[in-house]
């Protein structure tokens, strides 16, 4: 990803941690001290060099460039699908599951209720950032990506109370 981000010119370290910011809102946020390590071993392996040395107020900042091994390596990358997770690790599913283990239904189907209102809250605020006259493209797509997990969970969520429903009813009968 910081290939990436030097694509287009040289930037220090904390440049990159600013641009990252922009560039990928609604990703965590990296620390400072990923992005330094990072750039080290981009070093080591030859992917960028220093670029300009500049001391504005405190330490100096080195600037990093994109050599044209770095450039090949970005462009490999890009190339690469990501495989989906082989896991399915999900806090929300976790709550649910154990919540009908150590309550009962009806604990399980309030916390879903409640899981949904939040989710539709923040598919709310996604869509309103990403309507904005003049909002970035990549405020969009982060929006685009954020909405369709919590459309994707939703629909999980429905499924989930349905079976919650249908198991209270079971073991009533």
């Amino acid at each position: 990803m910081l290939l990436g981000l030097l694509a287009d010119g040289e930037r220090h370290g904390y440049d990159l941690k600013r641009q990252y910011a922009v560039r990928f809102p609604a990703s965590r946020p990296l620390a400072a001290a990923q992005v330094y390590a990072t750039l080290e071993r981009l070093l080591r392996d030859g992917f960028v060099v220093p670029a300009t040395r500049q001391r504005v107020s405190g330490p100096d900042r080195t600037s990093y460039a994109l050599t044209p091994q770095g450039r090949a390596e970005l462009d490999r990358w890009l190339t690469d699908i990501e495989p989906p997770g082989p896991f399915v690790a999900n806090p929300l599913a976790i709550k649910v599951t154990l919540a009908l283990l150590v309550a009962d239904a009806a604990a399980a189907s309030s916390y879903l209720n409640r899981q949904r209102a939040a989710h539709l809250q923040q598919m709310r605020e996604h869509t309103r950032s990403k309507t904005t006259p003049g909002a970035p493209i990549t405020r969009v797509l982060a929006a685009d990506y954020a909405l369709n997990h919590l459309d994707a969970d939703l629909r999980w969520i429905d499924t989930a109370l349905a079976r919650v429903t249908a198991l209270a009813e079971e073991t009533q009968r």
